[in-house]
């Protein structure tokens, strides 16, 4: 009788770890399918405690280290090491289920139930069996991770895709907005060429550049935290600048309305706000233009006066400039902070400075 229940409680233990160790290898497995291969940005939750525990221990070395230029080079780090140590966060899981499956068939003790998964995952052949079930499940190990390996090597090639095409039009703009970029130095250096009426095209870039990065920070998450590879340019203070410049340029440049300015605004918010809104940062979906913003008018007036004085043309009615480009500004306002904030961005004028 004693045998006959211990036999029963064996056959559960059994039985229970095949389904724990199924459930966590199924929970890695659509995981990593999901951060790699779904078209769509989706929270993970393991890829978003991955990325939690790392920058905690990022945040504690930039804490360390005494020199600006020392703390740059540990926050360029973060994403690029967290990213690669996500496949190795896959390989674990992966292999912690499988032993608990080859456990459950019969392996004893379960020191060589993992043994025998970690030789069957990384297709070693240190650890061998002749058993049916248990050579069927280390095969399909096998195969699983040769699929993770390959969905590695097809992930990193798209990512560095798209931050390359992300930085070309951060890099362009330093040539036009300066370094840190800001909206004085874009419209002064614009009016000093002759530009500022024939900037259509610019906006039209930009317009397009805002689609490309919605879609790959959304798909790609780990993408936002990618840094530039000048300490002085990131991805969020160019958009700021472009945004605000399109927002004076509207508001207080004496010219007529530009159609394409209006655009680039628009696609801006979009996707500074569904970023916001995928990290659940602070953001207003549906502001109304006299809700405040983080400029001060003080801030407005200011750069005004140091537009006038190197020559662009300015409207005469100050206080209807300040309403328009604050009906502008307070359609990113909250998302191009809060953005800015979470990644930590370089200093650049009325976005990370807030």
């Amino acid at each position: 009788m004693a045998g006959t229940t211990y036999d029963l409680a064996m056959l559960f233990w059994e039985i229970a770890a095949v389904v724990v160790g199924a459930g966590l290898t199924l929970l890695v497995v659509l995981s990593a399918v999901r951060t790699v291969a779904v078209p769509r940005g989706e929270q993970v939750l393991l890829a978003q405690g991955l990325f939690a525990m790392s920058s905690h221990a990022f945040g504690a070395l930039v804490r360390l280290s005494r020199t600006e230029d020392g703390k740059e080079a540990v926050r360029a780090r973060f994403a690029p090491i967290t990213m690669l140590s996500m496949p190795f966060v896959w390989a674990v899981g992966v292999i912690f289920g499988f032993s608990l499956m080859f456990w459950g068939l019969g392996v004893r003790g379960y020191r060589d139930a993992l043994v025998l998964s970690g030789s069957n995952f990384t297709t070693l052949g240190t650890s061998v069996t002749t058993d049916t079930p248990e050579l069927l499940l280390g095969v399909a190990e096998a195969l699983l991770g040769l699929g993770l390996i390959a969905l590695l090597l097809s992930f990193m090639p798209a990512l560095y895709s798209a931050f390359s095409r992300r930085e070309a039009l951060v890099a362009r703009l330093e040539v036009r907005a300066g370094e840190p970029p800001s909206s004085e130095e874009f419209l002064v250096r614009a009016n000093s060429i002759g530009w500022l009426d024939s900037l259509a095209d610019t906006w039209t870039s930009w317009e397009l550049w805002f689609i490309e990065v919605e879609e790959a920070h959304t798909t790609y998450p780990a993408l936002n935290h990618f840094r530039s590879p000048v300490p002085q340019r990131s991805w969020i203070t160019a958009a700021g600048t472009v945004l605000d410049s399109a927002s004076l340029l509207l508001s207080t440049v004496n010219l007529p309305p530009t159609p394409e300015a209006s655009l680039c605004i628009r696609s801006g918010y979009v996707t500074l706000g569904r970023i916001a809104q995928f990290f659940n940062l602070d953001h207003d979906k549906d502001p109304l233009p006299t809700d405040p913003i983080s400029i001060s008018r003080e801030e407005f007036d200011g750069l005004c006066d140091r537009l006038g004085a190197a020559g662009v043309p300015l409207v005469a009615d100050r206080e209807q400039a300040w309403l328009d480009f604050t009906g502008w500004r307070v359609n990113y306002d909250k998302a191009l902070v809060s953005i800015a904030r979470m990644v930590d961005a370089p200093y650049a004028m009325w976005s990370s400075d807030r």
